[in-house]
């Protein structure tokens, strides 16, 4: 009778093993072949925009790619979505307010930093060998807090965030370039504190006082204007931004996401939504997903989404006495 029993249970896990390895398998298909449109949508603007668009390469064409990337930004979705405020922390004596945020479908944190020329922004020691992590980045720099800033490239094929993609200006020198004279979206300083938004070549960046910058994008709001329509086309993901207000104020936002739990996600419009609701008059896209995070006193603040832990990224910008 054990025996019997005991080859029951066996062929009752074979069963469920083979089921779930049989459902893992053909998810892909259902997901990108599938008739549920909605899903798709926002299943490729997630995947397609984190660090294995190859993914979504192996399934779709580039055009439906493209098709479905933009098939949101003709929607006028209504942009007013109510951002809650709570355990607010003001820190006199670093000059940071941070502050817990929760909208429809996400959860993250908001810093405030008053005096923007604090903001520096910190590079890997190791350019083209590896990247570091945030709070790495933040002691490097002897900096009080610190978000994830640009993304990169990756020729090697390890991820290790040796690469930071586009340009790479830190205290005034351009320190990476791997776009020679292209024009690309910058996102920086320049020697008044002031954060400065929109498309410049290596060459541009002296002549308009760039003291701190990374390449990224979108931007979400431009001299006070939305930018973004529709979801924004990237489907939902953890994300990242930077923002400034009239009076200088600068605004570090971090939203988790991909933990059902806990936060799904945002998409561009949820993040640009909070800028707005904070009164931003420039704010930008930063790079999201596994490389979202906030730092302050030595701690990651967020909830991070990849099991391994902080992630090895080139940049970042950080709070410095």
């Amino acid at each position: 009778m054990r025996k019997k029993s005991s080859i029951r249970i066996k062929m009752i896990i074979a069963f469920l093993g083979y089921n779930l390895i049989f459902a893992a398998l053909l998810a892909p298909f259902v997901l990108f072949w599938g008739p549920f449109q909605a899903l798709k949508i926002v299943a490729v603007g997630s995947v397609y925009t984190s660090r294995h668009p190859q993914v979504v390469q192996a399934f779709l064409s580039q055009d439906e790619i493209t098709k479905i990337m933009n098939s949101n930004d003709s929607q006028n979705i209504n942009i007013s979505q109510a951002i809650a405020r709570t355990n607010v922390i003001a820190d006199a004596s670093s000059g940071i307010t941070i502050e817990d945020i929760q909208g429809p479908s996400f959860k993250g944190k908001v810093m405030l930093v008053k005096d923007p020329k604090r903001v520096k922004l910190a590079v890997t020691k190791e350019i083209g060998v590896t990247g570091e992590r945030v709070s790495d980045l933040v002691k490097d720099m002897n900096a009080f807090a610190g978000i994830n800033a640009g993304g990169f490239y990756d020729p090697n094929g390890k991820g290790n965030g040796a690469f930071p993609d586009g340009l790479t200006v830190h205290d005034g020198k351009l320190v990476h370039n791997n776009v020679n004279d292209q024009t690309v979206n910058i996102v920086g300083f320049n020697d008044e504190g002031k954060l400065v938004l929109g498309d410049m070549t290596a060459s541009q960046l002296e002549e308009n006082h760039i003291r701190e910058a990374v390449s990224f994008g979108p931007n979400l709001i431009v001299d006070g204007k939305p930018m973004i329509s529709g979801d924004g086309g990237w489907g939902i993901a953890p994300r990242t931004g930077i923002g400034q207000m009239a009076d200088g104020t600068v605004i570090f936002v971090v939203i988790d996401g991909r933990q059902p739990t806990w936060s799904i996600g945002a998409t561009l419009r949820d993040l640009m939504n909070v800028f707005d609701d904070y009164h931003a008059i420039n704010a930008v896209n930063l790079d999201g997903g596994s490389s979202s995070e906030l730092v302050y006193n030595g701690k990651v603040a967020n909830k991070l989404w990849d099991i391994f832990g902080e992630r090895y990224i080139p940049t970042a910008f950080v709070v410095t006495p």
